[in-house]
C-alpha cells in the first residue's frame, strides 16, 4: 500500500500544476474524467462497470464551470491541509468547514453573495471528482463516511495493532473501519460468506448461531452497501478465494442490491475494480422462491408502482441480461407479486437455515 504522504503529494502536484497556469497568465484548466450514464461502460469480460474514457474540462474562466471549479479547488485544499496535520476528516465535516459565503461586488458596484455550496450532495460530488481526477481514492485520502459493515465468523483481523477475531463477539458483531485496505487480515477458516441485506436477519442468523454450523462469515451493511463493505468482501473473495453468496428481500431493490455487490454502481464505476466482486452469487429471494417454496399467500405481498418501474429499468441494464435474471424480473412483472426474508417463515422460524442451506448445497442460485 501506498503511504498516505504519497497521496498527498500527488494531491499536492495537482494543486502545483493549477497554480502554474495561473502564474504563466494562462487560464487553469481541470481534466475530470466524466463521471456520467454515458461514459459508463459494461465490461462483458470482466463482468463489472467501469468509467469510460471521456473527459470533461473544468475550466476557471468558464461562467458554467467557474463555481464548480471553485469548489474543486476549496475542497482540494481543505483535504490537504487535513493530511498535512494527519487528521481524518468525515465528508460531513469537509462540508462544514468548506461552507461559508463570498461577498464580492460587480464592475457597476453592485454586491454579490454567492454560497461555496448548498447541500452536502455538491461537496460530496467534488470529493468523487477529486478522486477520478487525481487518481486517488477517498479512503486513502484519510476521508471517512458512515460505514455500515459488520461481520461475524471464523476469520481474525489486526487492527492498530489489535487482533479481533469476529467468533469472539456474541451476540455482537466486528464493525468494519472506513479504510478496510489497512486491516490486516491474520487467519480465515472459513468456507464461503454470506451477505445478508437486512441487518434484522443477519442479527438473526448470529443469535442462532448459523455462521458457526456452516463454518461462514457473515455479512450486512444494512441495506444498500457502503464501499468499505464492498471492498471487503472483494478482499475474501480475491484473496482468500471465499464463495461469495447474496441473501436479499425478492423485489427489484434487492435484486439490485445484489447487483451492485457483484458488478459496481453507475456512480462508483470508477472504482469498481476494487469493489465488485464478479464471482458473487444470488441466493435469493426470487420470483421462482414463491411457488417453489410454497410461500403461504399471506406473506406475499402485492409490488406497487415504483416496484414496477424499478423492475423495468432493470431489464435495461446489460448486467440483468443473463436468461435466469431476464426470466426472474418479467415472472415478476406478469405476477406483480414481492416477498421479504421473513416470508420464509411460513415454514417456520427455522426454515430460513434450510432454504439457504439447500441453496448453496444443491447451487440452486444465479450467477
Amino acid at each position: 500500500m501506498s503511504s498516505r504522504a504519497e497521496f498527498l503529494k500527488r494531491l499536492e502536484d495537482w494543486g502545483a500544476a493549477l497554480t502554474n497556469s495561473i502564474l504563466k497568465l494562462q487560464e487553469p484548466v481541470m481534466e475530470i474524467p466524466a463521471r456520467t450514464l454515458s461514459n459508463t461502460i459494461w465490461d462483458e469480460k470482466a463482468r463489472m462497470l467501469r468509467l469510460g474514457p471521456e473527459k470533461l474540462q473544468r475550466r476557471f474562466l468558464d461562467m458554467k464551470e467557474a463555481r464548480r471549479f471553485m469548489q474543486t479547488v476549496l475542497m482540494l485544499r481543505l483535504i490537504v491541509e487535513a493530511i498535512r496535520e494527519d487528521v481524518y476528516p468525515t465528508i460531513r465535516d469537509l462540508y462544514y468547514n468548506g461552507k461559508h459565503t463570498i461577498v464580492f461586488k460587480d464592475p457597476l458596484g453592485r454586491t454579490h453573495r454567492e454560497n461555496t455550496w448548498d447541500e452536502q450532495a455538491e461537496s460530496n460530488a467534488v470529493i468523487e471528482d477529486i478522486e477520478v481526477a487525481a487518481n486517488v481514492l477517498r479512503e486513502e485520502m484519510g476521508v471517512s463516511a458512515d460505514v455500515k459493515g459488520k461481520i461475524v465468523g471464523p476469520i481474525v483481523v489486526r487492527s492498530q495493532g489489535y487482533e479481533l477475531d469476529a467468533s469472539k463477539f456474541g451476540e455482537t458483531a466486528l464493525s468494519l473501519p472506513v479504510n478496510v485496505d489497512a486491516l490486516e487480515i491474520v487467519k480465515v477458516e472459513a468456507t464461503y460468506v454470506l451477505v445478508v441485506e437486512k441487518d434484522a436477519i443477519f442479527q438473526r442468523l448470529v443469535r442462532e448461531k448459523f455462521w458457526s454450523q456452516e463454518n461462514a462469515i457473515l455479512v450486512t451493511a444494512k441495506g444498500m452497501p457502503d464501499r468499505a463493505t464492498r471492498r471487503f468482501i472483494r478482499r475474501l473473495n480475491e484473496e482468500y478465494k471465499l464463495p461469495v453468496y447474496v441473501l436479499t428481500d425478492g423485489d427489484p431493490y434487492g435484486w439490485y442490491i445484489y447487483s451492485v455487490y457483484k458488478s459496481g454502481s453507475i456512480k462508483l464505476s470508477y472504482e469498481s475494480e476494487r469493489l465488485a466482486t464478479p464471482d458473487a452469487k444470488f441466493l435469493g429471494l426470487t420470483a421462482t422462491d414463491i411457488d417453489a417454496y410454497k410461500i403461504s399467500d399471506n406473506y406475499v405481498i402485492a409490488a406497487n408502482d415504483r416496484d414496477i418501474k424499478r423492475a423495468q429499468e432493470l431489464l435495461r441494464y446489460p448486467w440483468f441480461q443473463k436468461p435466469e435474471w431476464t426470466r426472474e424480473v418479467n415472472l415478476f412483472l406478469r405476477k406483480k407479486k414481492k416477498v421479504e426474508i421473513e416470508a420464509l417463515s411460513t415454514h417456520g422460524l427455522k426454515f430460513l437455515h434450510d432454504y439457504l442451506r439447500d441453496k448453496i448445497r444443491g447451487r440452486k442460485f444465479i450467477d
